[in-house]
């Protein structure tokens, strides 16, 4: 079963110390942290891979009318440095996150994760749920989509064989798999993959690279034992992208294919937005900040 996620895959394989500024930016370890808002539930807002807080520019927008909105970018993306240390950046993610709400004294805060940022949310949630209110995973899950159908041996090989290729891109490459990514997984319309492709392509290869490998390679469904919080995961169908073979499914199948993979989880539900790729927030954002103010309200 393959799905947008990893047609990416497959696409892109063949081809510290908290310090504030002026304008409201911290860095806590290895996350750029933007800060919005001064009242209300506190939200953390994840991006995905490659991306930056205009992945959820509208949303901001919105919420930080009643809420204190902390907006992250990950190590080596959107310009923010790759530690020089090494490490799993994976790792260094997870513990910058739970630095940041301890040092922030942020009082359980809902964790609103894209993609890769919503898999680091479901992450968080099976280690530190005392610590967190919610969590919104959008197309974001604990096993990468298809990795089920492998087995685990499989799974690192293909992690290893992805970072070896991608890192290897030259930066034209590199802006040449994101415009593609964009045109035919990110989002159904051309000017929007025209307008944010090349904000895709300004982060670094090399941490992109090690960031899907360490995708590929987890399989956290185990931990979402403990993850007992209401997680809500958002499950983008748009219905051209399912009609053939090998990806044929209806928007239900595909529903039910990812609340399998959230089964672990005791009070996950997977709701449908259509029609909408992989940057729902971006293809449907009247929809997707309904179904986030919903969730919120229900806390």
């Amino acid at each position: 079963m393959v799905f947008p996620l990893l047609s990416l895959s497959l696409m892109l394989a063949g081809s510290h110390a908290v310090l504030a500024d002026q304008v409201g930016t911290t860095v806590v370890g290895t996350l750029k942290v933007e800060c919005h808002g001064d009242h209300g539930r506190a939200v953390i807002l994840i991006p995905g891979l490659q991306g930056g807080p205009w992945v959820w520019q509208q949303t901001i927008e919105h919420l930080e009318k009643d809420h204190v909105v902390y907006a992250v970018t990950l190590a080596g993306f959107d310009g923010v440095p790759v530690p020089k240390d090494g490490g799993n950046l994976f790792d260094r993610a997870d513990a910058s996150l739970l630095q940041l709400i301890r040092q922030q004294k942020i009082d359980k805060p809902v964790l609103v994760g894209h993609s890769l940022g919503g898999t680091l949310s479901l992450r968080f949630a099976g280690e530190h749920a005392a610590l967190i209110s919610g969590v919104v995973a959008v197309d974001g899950l604990p096993l990468f989509p298809g990795m089920d159908r492998v087995s685990e041996q499989q799974r690192l090989a293909m992690a290893a064989n992805m970072r070896e290729k991608m890192s290897q891109s030259s930066a034209e490459e590199f802006k040449a798999q994101s415009t593609g990514y964009m045109q035919h997984i990110g989002v159904i319309d051309p000017q929007l993959a025209a307008r944010y492709a090349p904000m895709n392509a300004r982060s670094d290869i090399k941490a992109t690279a090690e960031y899907m490998s360490e995708d590929l390679a987890a399989d956290l469904r185990p931990g979402l034992n403990n993850a007992n919080v209401p997680i809500l995961e958002i499950s983008p169908y748009n219905a051209p992208d399912f009609s053939r073979p090998p990806m044929a499914m209806s928007e239900a199948q595909k529903t039910a294919y990812y609340q399998s993979l959230l089964a672990n989880a005791p009070q996950a539900k997977v709701v449908s937005i259509s029609s909408s790729r992989h940057f729902v927030m971006l293809d449907q954002p009247s929809k997707f900040q309904h179904t986030l103010d919903d969730f919120l309200k229900s806390l």
